[in-house]
């Protein structure tokens, strides 16, 4: 891992100026392109302090996304980066709503169909729904009944693993439908939340570990 030097601030639409910063990022699976390219990837992820409330730190991609650079780069790193060999899943999944950013641009690159997870509700009927905890009570997630089955395997993807509440629950919703969860690939790692020792049992890469 390593550490990268953090660019000048940047103004954006809103009235408060952010900075667009690296600094604290852990370089993990992101090593896979060359050093300029993982800078200029790692230099593109905004921090908002204090939202929603302090001492909170907002992590967010978006600004990468709208770097074509960026968004090249940072498919690039997940292509390279997979924790399982790309013959081995049949499908790239995504969960609401970032995973989708991700995931339909990777599965498009591989070669792969594109599993939209979604929030409960989102959906025609017939679905099969998996429910998870949240702090102040429950949330669920929904695919359509038939997309998948036994002879498909998935690979997960999002932007961001802290409790790992979603991503749990979606391994749960595969496995009900009988079809196999090859692994798990995020943008970013929260520290100090414990979601990928509840993933410990898949294959998982992660390009950017952060700072709670």
């Amino acid at each position: 891992m390593s550490d990268i030097i953090a660019p000048s601030p940047e103004r954006f639409s809103r009235e408060e100026t952010f900075t667009m910063t690296a600094k604290g990022l852990r370089i993990e699976s992101l090593d896979v392109l060359d050093p300029a390219d993982r800078d200029y990837v790692a230099s593109r992820v905004r921090t908002i302090p204090g939202f929603p409330e302090d001492p909170v730190n907002f992590r967010d991609f978006i600004p990468v996304l709208q770097d074509a650079k960026g968004l090249r780069l940072m498919i690039d790193a997940f292509e390279k980066s997979l924790p399982v060999p790309v013959d081995s899943f049949d499908y790239i999944g995504g969960l609401e709503a970032r995973g989708f950013l991700i995931g339909a641009p990777l599965a498009l690159r591989l070669g792969k169909g594109f599993l939209p997870f979604r929030k409960a509700g989102k959906l025609p009927p017939r679905t099969i729904r998996q429910e998870y905890t949240l702090e102040y009570g429950k949330a669920a997630i929904e695919i359509e009944q038939g997309e998948i089955g036994p002879k498909d395997s998935v690979l997960i993807v999002d932007d961001l693993i802290a409790t790992g509440g979603t991503a749990t629950a979606a391994a749960k919703l595969v496995e009900q439908t009988g079809a196999k969860i090859a692994g798990f690939s995020f943008f970013m790692a929260l520290d100090g939340m414990n979601g990928r020792d509840l993933l410990k049992q898949y294959p998982t890469s992660v390009l950017i570990d952060v700072p709670a």
